[in-house]
């Protein structure tokens, strides 16, 4: 009997029931990757906003406080933004006639504030704090990275549920003296007075439970 298929047809049947048991765990791999890349959770990407606002030259050249311009982050669930008239409260003065910062000066005279980009944007499903956090102890940097180091500002971390578990997990090791929360450099085993405390220590002295912080009603609400 002649033979009907050609030798080569046993290796292609070969590598056929290879894809065929690997195909899915591959796709599946790369599917998780592609979630966790930069490209999805738009980590250090610079994004377009009405005026080129640079945090390195505001908070680590000029040291201006983060609450002067985010003046609700201690005690409310938004940061806040800082209005117009905060940004002019110097700008009337210094590089008035800035071609860079006709934006501010038009957001001023026809009372409409600047559309800035959000750059920290979690879904509708999220409930965030940004106070419960500073009050607790939870310093700026830990999600927000070195801003004052930032000439433009982007996301640092990726802000999936994954990560903010891995904190809801373990507070204690993200936990740091309450007088420090707002300084970039800070170390969070040390407090101001130089005196030490574990991270056990501060969520006892916090009134935090941690068994609440991973119930999933404390962001999904």
């Amino acid at each position: 009997m002649p033979q009907i298929f050609h030798p080569s047809a046993n290796t292609l049947s070969r590598l056929s029931l290879a894809a065929m048991a690997i195909g899915p765990f591959l796709l599946l791999t790369v599917t998780y990757l592609l979630m966790r890349s930069p490209y999805q959770t738009q980590e250090r990407v610079v994004r377009e906003q009405p005026v080129p606002f640079s945090h390195q030259h505001h908070v680590q050249g000029l040291g201006i406080d983060c609450r002067y311009c985010h003046t609700s982050v201690e005690d409310a669930a938004f940061a806040g933004m800082p209005p117009t008239h905060t940004c002019m409260s110097c700008h009337s003065q210094i590089w008035a006639d800035s071609p860079m910062l006709e934006p501010v000066r038009a957001s001023l005279r026809n009372r409409q504030p600047l559309a800035w980009t959000r750059v920290h944007d979690l879904p509708d499903f999220v409930y965030f704090h940004h106070g419960i956090h500073v009050q607790k102890g939870v310093a700026c940097v830990s999600c927000h990275g070195r801003v004052d180091l930032m000439p433009l500002a982007w996301k640092e971390k990726p802000l999936t549920m994954e990560w903010c578990l891995e904190c809801h997990t373990h507070p204690e090791r993200h936990v740091g003296p309450k007088e420090a929360v707002l300084v970039m450099d800070q170390q969070p085993e040390h407090s101001k007075s130089g005196t030490l405390k574990s991270g056990t220590e501060r969520l006892r002295d916090a009134h935090v439970k941690v068994e609440q912080l991973i119930n999933c009603s404390i962001c999904h609400r």
